[in-house]
């Protein structure tokens, strides 16, 4: 008998071929199994950003956001925020220490959002034309994980559905990736 041998990275390349081929949704990326909803967003969000996510200083953020994933794709969604907001508190802290930019170990997703603002991460000439990005960046993700998947939800159980996880996790990764692009510019 013939023994195949299959160099593991062309493994995974035939295993996410066959996936698409066979309409799976799901990658293998980064060590792990992802849930693919969109192609496009898939390879111009998520993938780029798990790419960004591999240097040291972002291993915490990576961490995180692919523990997102491992939520979204087990219909774990309330885990999915908190982690989804993890990851991104995370790549602001992550670019305050490149920066060597002082911060509180405890500060909101707001508070860090404002050190990025304050600290021209965004050029000043730019802000007044960010003002809508920053309410973004600070009402996106954290609005989402404070209202859905954050705090005690009473007596009433929250549920959030599969659509509402996909926008966060696909909302974190473009943040992620225009974070730490902006800061790589400033090099």
């Amino acid at each position: 008998m013939t023994e195949v041998k299959i160099k593991p990275e062309e493994a995974v390349k035939e295993l996410n071929v066959r996936f698409k081929e066979h309409g799976i949704g799901y990658q293998f990326e980064s060590g792990q199994i992802i849930r693919v909803d969109s192609e496009f967003t898939h390879s111009e969000a998520i993938k780029p950003a798990l790419n960004f996510l591999t240097e040291t200083i972002y291993k915490g953020a990576n961490e995180e956001f692919l523990k997102a994933h491992e939520h979204y794709r087990n219909h774990r969604n309330k885990e999915c925020l908190v982690d989804c907001l993890k990851s991104l508190e995370s790549v602001i802290k992550a670019i305050c220490v490149k920066r060597h930019w002082s911060y509180n170990q405890n500060n909101t997703a707001k508070d860090l959002i404002d050190i990025c603002f304050e600290k021209e991460l965004i050029p000043s000439f730019m802000q007044s034309q960010f003002t809508s990005l920053k309410s973004l960046l600070e009402t996106g993700v954290p609005t989402v994980r404070n209202r859905l998947g954050g705090h005690g939800q009473g007596i009433e159980p929250i549920v959030v559905p599969d659509t509402i996880a996909s926008y966060a996790l696909n909302l974190t990764a473009s943040n992620i990736l225009l974070l730490i692009e902006l800061e790589k510019l400033r090099r």
